[in-house]
Order: C-alpha cells, then sequence, then structure tokens
C-alpha cells in the first residue's frame, strides 16, 4: 500500500490547538522546574565547595541522591507516593490544580537541580583561590562572599554547560506524559491516536522540539557572548 500524506490535519478542526496548548504545557512546566533547579543548583553547588564538611556532606548526598534515581521513577514518586502524604488542604489545592502538572515540575526540579549543582560547583572551582581569599579579606563574611562574589562570577562561568543542561531538561518535559501531563508530545500522541496519522503528528512534534531547542541555544549564546569573562573558562562537569 502507498501511505498518502494528510499535512492539513495538523491545522484543521482541533489538532491545531491540541498542538498549541502542547507547546505552552511544555514551556510552563520547563520553565518553572528551570527556575527550581537552578535555585536548588545554586544552594547545593555552593555547598559542595563550602568549607565547612558538613556542609559538602550535604550538598554531595542530595546530588548523589536525586542524580542517580531515573526521571521516570520521579515522575511517579512525586505524582503516586507523595500527595497522600501531604495534608488535607495541600491534596484538595493540588486536586484543584493540576497535580500531575505540579508533580511533573518538582520532579524535572529535583532530578536537573542535582546536575545544574555539578555544573555550578565546577564553575565555583574555577575561580581562583586568590579571589575567595580577597574576600574575605576584605570584611566579607563567608556568605556575602558567595552571594556577592563567587555565585555571580560562577554564573558567567557556567552558562555553555548550563545551556546543555535546560535543554535537556526541556526535552525531558516530554516525560511527563506518563503521569498525564498533557505536554507536547501527550498531544501529538493524542493527534496520532484521533486521526490514525502518526508520520504527521510525531513529525510535527519532532520539528516543533528541534525549533524550540534551537531557539534555547541561541539565546544562551547571547547571554554567552555578553557575560564571558576573557581568560576564564570552567572545567567540565562530568555528566553521567
Amino acid at each position: 500500500m502507498t501511505y498518502r500524506f494528510t499535512w492539513n490535519i495538523l491545522w484543521s478542526g482541533q489538532t491545531a490547538g491540541w498542538l498549541l496548548q502542547g507547546v505552552i504545557t511544555t514551556l510552563e512546566i520547563s520553565a518553572i522546574a528551570w527556575l527550581l533547579a537552578l535555585a536548588l543548583g545554586l544552594l547545593s553547588g555552593a555547598l559542595r565547595t563550602a568549607p565547612a564538611l558538613p556542609l559538602r556532606w550535604i550538598g554531595a548526598a542530595y546530588v548523589e541522591f536525586f542524580r542517580n534515581v531515573p526521571l521516570l521513577v520521579w515522575m511517579f514518586f512525586w505524582y503516586f507516593a507523595v500527595p497522600p502524604l501531604l495534608p488535607q488542604v495541600l491534596q484538595d489545592w493540588l486536586l484543584e490544580h493540576g497535580a500531575e502538572f505540579w508533580a511533573g515540575v518538582v520532579a524535572l526540579g529535583v532530578y536537573h537541580g542535582a546536575r545544574f549543582s555539578e555544573v555550578i560547583r565546577s564553575g565555583i572551582q574555577a575561580i581562583p583561590k586568590t579571589q575567595f581569599e580577597a574576600a574575605l579579606s576584605t570584611g566579607l563574611t563567608m556568605v556575602q562572599t558567595y552571594r556577592l562574589i563567587i555565585i555571580p562570577v560562577a554564573l558567567r562561568l557556567i552558562v555553555p554547560p548550563a545551556t546543555n543542561e535546560t535543554l535537556n531538561l526541556l526535552k525531558n518535559s516530554s516525560v511527563a506524559l506518563t503521569i498525564g501531563v498533557a505536554e507536547l508530545t501527550f498531544q501529538t500522541r493524542q493527534i496520532e491516536t484521533y486521526t490514525a496519522k502518526a508520520f504527521e503528528a510525531l513529525a510535527a512534534g519532532t520539528m516543533i522540539y528541534l525549533v524550540l531547542c534551537l531557539t534555547v541555544a541561541l539565546l544562551m549564546s547571547q547571554i554567552e557572548r555578553r557575560t564571558a569573562i576573557p581568560g576564564m573558562i570552567a572545567r567540565g562537569t562530568g555528566e553521567s
């Protein structure tokens, strides 16, 4: 049999609306999870380079615990296991505001937060120790030194590896379909189910992901050029 391509299914009827909603949901869950991941990464990355050994242990424990469990397992854990343990008022709020969406946000956030932590740690360790010592010699406390000098410089150094993690987070948002989040991959599968046109539906999803990722990469490259510090580059993060 000769396959007949029917590309107009992508913009006829309700399929175009499904695709648009999928893109919006993908961007929403990715953006919120990215903010959570960055916050957790900054905190744990700083802890992993702290002079106090107990703080380094705390940072290392977070990274090893969340990084070494598959993302899919975290999706199921935060969606099926955690909500029954919450107070009833929070359970009710989640039911009214999309429990699957927020479970996906937290799963992506804690998982990629551990990976961001390693990126940030490498950026901090790329900063000469003399900057740290000079800051302390001016009378700044340890917390002030990290907040005002070390972290701002490290953030400028880690843009290239942070770009990779940002793209990974965006792509990994597709795993949220397993708990019912109606993101882009979920919607392309829905289109395929209703139209029996798997190639057209999945090709559309593929191209949309490609455009989204290229856009993010372009924006991050612009940020990299604007924030680069001549003569300084972060060491590799040893991604696993």
